[in-house]
């Protein structure tokens, strides 16, 4: 990932409108800030979410709260609780999110 051209700033999640986003079970909820051609989203999944999709985007996520299980296609599966993180490349390893508890997670793609 290259970044240029993003001038200094801050953000102040709190006052960036959530999207939402419905999965097979639960919702996201999507605060999204873009820099060019780079996403930044601070984003939460309520208890119960499971992804209605296989995801081929490259993603660095880390976990703030809660516990969040990623599985790979190939029948992997990892868990994230806080202070940890998992980094893939785009049209790397498809995977797909879920969580029992709810999670809230910070991810750059």
């Amino acid at each position: 990932m290259k970044m240029s051209a993003i001038p200094f700033g801050t953000t102040d999640w709190s006052t960036v409108a959530p999207t939402e986003h419905k999965g097979d079970s639960g919702i996201a909820l999507w605060r999204t800030r873009n820099f060019g051609d780079m996403r930044v989203r601070l984003v939460e999944y309520s208890p119960g979410y499971l992804a209605d999709h296989w995801c081929i985007k490259g993603h660095i996520l880390f976990c703030l709260e809660g516990e969040l299980r990623t599985e790979l296609e190939d029948g992997r599966v990892f868990t994230l609780k806080p202070g940890m993180s998992y980094q893939v490349a785009d049209n790397a390893e498809p995977h797909r999110s879920s969580t029992q508890t709810g999670a809230k997670l910070f991810i750059v793609d």
